[in-house]
């Protein structure tokens, strides 16, 4: 029979710097991109653009992008371990577009850096230690 007596302290339910600090990251990115569909919106029947078709895909496009943020932050919030990878491919999607932002024509180096920064800090946060410990599951954490 195993012993069961506990023999360290007892895991705190509490968070972890990096892990309030990942939840901003995300949250943050989210708020932006559900603002971001808004006016999108907003714009689509105030101003319509020349191509009514591509204006309704950018907008759709970027309300599943802005549901796919939001529940990556509920799922940070409530502990789950799969949204690490959604984290991850997210911050790579917007490292692209902060890229981008610093290249071509139309190259506006501000955006770039207003998008960069977030991806490194969001990068960062997810691969560490502390977002991972807090994110193993509990059953996995008590082997």
């Amino acid at each position: 029979m195993p012993d069961t007596t506990p023999t360290g302290p007892e895991p705190t339910s509490g968070r972890a710097p990096a892990v309030l600090a990942l939840l901003l990251v995300v949250g943050l990115e989210a708020l932006a991109l559900v603002a971001v569909t808004v006016v999108l919106l907003v714009e689509s029947v105030v101003a319509p653009s020349s191509s009514i078709a591509s204006a309704i895909a950018l907008t759709l496009l970027s309300a599943i992008a802005a549901l796919w943020l939001v529940s990556l932050f509920v799922g940070l919030r409530r502990r789950r371990p799969w949204v690490r990878s959604g984290i991850i491919v997210w911050q790579v999607l917007q490292g692209a577009l902060a890229i981008g932002a610093f290249q071509g024509v139309f190259r506006v180096a501000w955006v770039g850096w207003v998008l960069l920064v977030p991806v490194l800090l969001g990068l960062t946060l997810v691969l560490s230690r502390a977002v991972t410990g807090w994110l193993v599951p509990r059953d996995a954490r008590d082997e």
